[in-house]
């Protein structure tokens, strides 16, 4: 079916069409010519008549063209028009769909979803360049500041040690922003998940508490687990950042001597993971944009982190096609649920 509906058909069908049409009209001419004796003033051999016939066809078929033909090629001129506006740095410009199964028609959408595409990229790029130049300005500002502190030789071997442990801190924050927004970069150009093996999904849960033990050690918490024995296909590296992002979080918002909830088992088709802490919690304008590139919510959590991590989370999720829940009340803790297809 697709075959009668091609460009190409359409386009033999035209020209098979004009030159049927111009023939019929100028036979229909010359007719006229003879029935109104109009030839009868001079000599008409065959040869001559014949050549005025295919002159007259000739000239009716050029005329037909001329409409047609632009009428054709109107969608292949906006097409180019657009691609200079492109090429001139415009990519919210858009081509009108012909709404035909033609092969321009579906040269216009690639171009739309192109256009689209790259208009999405420019914004995230902006956006990306105005939160990166702010984001890493100020632990930079704080590193100057302390470093030419420094010099002082009036500092006391204890400030000195604290504006050196600032300077090690910051420059820390600075490692970890940089490796966040490298991964986040990767998350947000990738559309499938590859590398894909089996693993034991409740022992990567483990391990990345085992990692994460100094941490919580030195804020005296403790950990309540229920994990059961899940096997998950995915991507270990991906997940396992998850698992250290969300625990990280939990441990960072809890109070010293607080407890952290893992819960991990089978819930029919899916697997479901739990983490809950009782820190200090958030407000519903901070739990409802989360999510977001560098928002890091009020100034009780924005010393806490580079509001990256829970982005590259909710990616991760998405690319494993899963679903992530957040639960929170101010001052009594969050629940994070996340649930991955079996």
């Amino acid at each position: 079916m697709n075959r009668f509906r091609s460009l190409n058909f359409s386009l033999v069908v035209l020209v098979f069409v004009i030159m049927i049409f111009s023939s019929i009209l100028s036979g229909l001419i010359l007719f006229i010519l003879i029935r109104c004796d109009f030839l009868s003033y001079i000599r008409v051999t065959p040869r001559l008549f014949l050549m005025i016939g295919l002159i007259v066809s000739t000239i009716i078929g050029t005329i037909l063209t001329f409409p047609i033909g632009k009428h054709f090629l109107r969608p292949l001129n906006q097409l180019i028009e657009a691609t200079q506006e492109v090429a001139k740095g415009n990519f919210n410009v858009k081509v009108k769909e012909l709404k035909k199964n033609y092969e321009i028609d579906k040269l216009i959408r690639s171009f739309n979803i192109m256009t689209n595409e790259l208009s999405s990229i420019e914004m995230f790029r902006k956006d990306f360049i105005n939160n990166f130049s702010h984001e890493f300005r100020t632990p930079i500002v704080s590193i100057r500041g302390f470093a030419r502190q420094l010099k002082n030789s009036t500092l006391t071997d204890e400030m000195r040690k604290e504006y050196i442990d600032i300077i090690i801190r910051e420059s820390e924050r600075l490692t970890n922003m940089s490796s966040n927004i490298l991964l986040l970069t990767k998350l947000e150009n990738q559309e499938i998940v590859t590398d894909k093996k089996l693993f034991s999904l409740d022992e990567q849960i483990r391990n990345c508490i085992l990692l994460l033990q100094m941490e919580w050690e030195r804020k005296d918490i403790s950990f309540n687990i229920e994990l059961d024995s899940v096997e998950y296909y995915g991507n270990e590296e991906m997940l396992s950042h998850v698992w250290l992002n969300l625990l990280g979080n939990a441990i960072k918002f809890s109070h010293n001597g607080g407890e952290i909830k893992v819960k991990c088992c089978n819930e029919g088709n899916y697997i479901k993971i739990k983490i809950s802490d009782n820190g200090i919690g958030m407000n519903d304008d901070t739990r409802h944009q989360v999510f977001e590139k560098f928002y890091q919510g009020d100034s009780s959590r924005s010393s806490e982190g580079n509001g990256l991590g829970l982005s590259l989370v909710k990616r991760t999720v998405d690319l494993c096609e899963g679903k992530i829940n957040v639960k929170s009340r101010l001052g009594k803790g969050t629940d994070i649920a996340i649930r991955l297809p079996n």
